[in-house]
């Protein structure tokens, strides 16, 4: 199998040039899978810390580059929305959020606030009569004690350090979210309105932004707090 991406056939999420060369780095093994951009990607293309592959493996190995709170060393680790990444010898911290062009984009944070992360639900299962297992948007699971108020669609902000969750957003009306995905991508408002559709069609809510109101799929949609915004957690 091939260690090699076209930039050309590239995922139009990536934040990178198209035609400077014909290679990029093939996103490699990580919670994101292929949906994520590769580490070297972001330390070489977009951020411009390095200028090659080689410089990026040898900042790799001083062990100050972090994701989620856990030190990197493999170059092509997929890094994925809202994941934190923390830049230990710089003091610099930053947050994957999508951009207007649904691009994936480094939201500078605060120190404190790159202490955690914020994850979406997208599965819940049942274990034991004590016991639930939540699924994340970014393929990680946690396992919280049954009756559990937390359903699919919420949010929570979980500890890099510990996995404990430190704060719970419930997906509802008039909830402040951000777009993910489609024509809308990057844009923040309010949920107004969810509207429940039978079948396997998705569910289509309204948001109303500080410009407009717009629909969109509610699997585009996670749930954020005002910190958020702030460049808090």
């Amino acid at each position: 199998m091939t260690r090699h991406q076209k930039r050309l056939s590239a995922p139009a999420s990536w934040p990178i040039e198209r035609k400077t060369s014909v290679y990029t780095v093939k996103a490699g093994a990580g919670p994101h899978g292929s949906k994520g951009v590769p580490l070297l990607v972001i330390i070489r293309d977009v951020l411009q810390y390095v200028t090659s592959a080689k410089e990026a493996n040898y900042a790799l190995r001083s062990r100050s580059i972090l994701i989620n709170g856990k030190v990197i060393t493999d170059p092509p680790r997929s890094v994925g929305m809202f994941d934190i990444l923390a830049f230990l010898d710089r003091n610099e911290y930053y947050r994957i959020f999508p951009d207007s062009g649904g691009r994936l984009n480094l939201t500078p944070i605060s120190s404190e606030a790159a202490t955690s992360k914020l994850s979406k639900i997208t599965g819940k299962v049942q274990l034991s009569p004590t016991s639930i297992q939540l699924s994340l948007h970014n393929g990680t699971t946690l396992i919280v004690p049954n009756p559990a108020e937390y359903y699919i669609g919420d949010s929570l902000i979980t500890e890099n350090e510990t996995g404990n969750i430190v704060a719970h957003f419930s997906y509802k009306e008039g909830a402040l979210v951000t777009v993910i995905g489609g024509s809308h991508s990057g844009e923040i408002g309010v949920l107004e309105t969810i509207s429940v559709r039978s079948g396997s069609a998705s569910n289509v809510v309204q948001i109303k932004t500080n410009s407009s109101t717009f629909d969109t799929i509610e699997k585009y949609v996670v749930v954020i707090d005002e910190k958020f915004v702030e460049g808090g957690n």
